[in-house]
């Protein structure tokens, strides 16, 4: 896949001048055609519900887009409850999805009328105790050695998420002397998968599981969630996930594992976050400075606290210098931050065409666990949002912290006290 932007350098020079860099940058036409995208492929699943990851672009306005398209929210603190509720997402289009739970979260999801997705089987008598049995429940599963995981993700068992299989069936059970009437199976096992089949085989894993757990209990699962975990492709070259292909193979394993054994209809449901807007969000920044030592670097104005994803992961993001893009890659350089830390780095020995000061950089593919992951170490204030509008306009959804905004929760004025 080749990575393309959709505006020039002058055009950005033009937002540069009302919002100074760094900030991050997406693209609202771009994700309502994704989301189209994705409620096209499923659209023969009964009741197909996307609940977007919240809290990987946790922005009002990126929600409210989404929920004109039809999409809930996938929800883990009480922020994100809020966040959903402000925008108007409530009740069952809410999916909550947490672990080590404090009691006024749940009691907070349960007033929304949120799906409540338990996280481990001590959380059941948790939640009873504190917010009371809702009419509906879900049960998070860890496959643990029946599953790989992937790199990002890890190995299920050691994971600290969800239930075992022998406990799905005590929890059930117990959730349903308690008085509840419908219920649902959640599991993540993986975390930016370009292998569509790691998903189809998640569905199936699920599919066989909600049998097993009719025979053991006669609870009859009402909607299957198979988490998030579909990647995107970071690298040029890479392809996206072929949502048809995904589409066409959960169905035939629902008409065979599901429809075959008389427990349809089944709701599908699915809690993408990273696919729905990562593509379509980047960083932008400028160059303040080279430098020449043992190895060219080349120092941004932002730093590892607009995005940790390549410091934390090592992860790959596409670098583009607006201007530049037909030049030869024919320079190598560490793009860097200003942390005091060595690994505040967006790219290392990456090739690149000759950068100078003052050039506009763009970093690819930030939409996503980008701002989100954002921090204040070193006094860093996190950058501005910005949406660009279909009809061209750009529209600040996210104003830049202060100096004010930084120091607000400190008393300096107690200091001689």
């Amino acid at each position: 896949m080749t990575k393309t932007l959709p505006y020039t350098k002058a055009e950005m020079e033009k937002i540069i001048e009302k919002h100074p860099t760094p900030f991050h940058l997406y693209n609202e036409q771009a994700i309502r055609e994704n989301a189209r995208k994705l409620l096209a492929a499923f659209a023969w699943a009964p009741g197909f519900k996307e609940y977007f990851a919240v809290k990987a672009t946790p922005n009002p306005y990126i929600l409210k887009i989404l929920m004109e398209e039809g999409f809930g929210a996938d929800c883990s603190s009480l922020a994100e409850l809020v966040l959903a509720e402000k925008v108007g997402i409530t009740g069952e289009n809410i999916m909550f999805s947490s672990n080590n739970t404090p009691a006024h979260e749940f009691v907070k999801a349960k007033e929304l009328g949120a799906i409540i997705n338990l996280d481990d089987i001590s959380h059941i008598e948790y939640l009873e105790k504190h917010a009371g049995m809702p009419e509906m429940i879900s049960f998070r599963y860890n496959p643990g050695p029946l599953r790989s995981g992937n790199a990002i993700i890890g190995l299920p068992q050691e994971a600290k998420y969800g239930f075992t299989r022998k406990q799905l069936i005590e929890g059930y059970s117990m959730v349903q002397e308690l008085g509840v009437k419908r219920f649902g199976l959640h599991t993540m096992v993986v975390s930016n998968e370009l292998d569509p089949y790691s998903y189809i085989a998640t569905a199936e894993m699920l599919f066989d599981l909600i049998l097993e757990i009719y025979q053991a209990t006669g609870v009859r699962i009402g909607f299957v969630n198979f988490g998030g975990g579909i990647g995107i492709p970071y690298r040029p070259g890479e392809e996206s996930v072929d949502l048809n292909l995904l589409s066409r193979e959960i169905k035939r394993a629902y008409e065979e594992k599901i429809i075959r054994q008389g427990l349809g209809p089944l709701r599908i449901t699915m809690e993408l976050g990273r696919m729905i807007t990562g593509p379509y969000g980047c960083l932008v920044s400028k160059v303040l400075h080279k430098k020449e030592i043992y190895k060219n670097y080349v120092g941004l104005d932002a730093c590892m606290a607009n995005l940790m994803r390549p410091a934390l992961y090592g992860a790959y993001h596409h670098i583009t210098v607006l201007g530049k893009e037909d030049w030869p890659l024919d320079h190598m350089y560490d793009v860097t931050g200003s942390l005091c830390e060595n690994n505040d780095k967006f790219a290392i020995d990456r090739h690149l065409p000759e950068i100078v000061p003052g050039d506009i950089v763009v970093i690819h593919d930030a939409g996503a666990h980008g701002h989100a992951m954002g921090f204040n170490y070193n006094g860093k204030l996190r950058s501005a949002e910005l949406l660009l509008r279909p009809n061209g306009e750009v529209k600040l959804i996210r104003r830049a912290e202060t100096l004010d905004d930084y120091f607000a929760t400190l008393d300096f004025d107690s200091l001689d006290e």
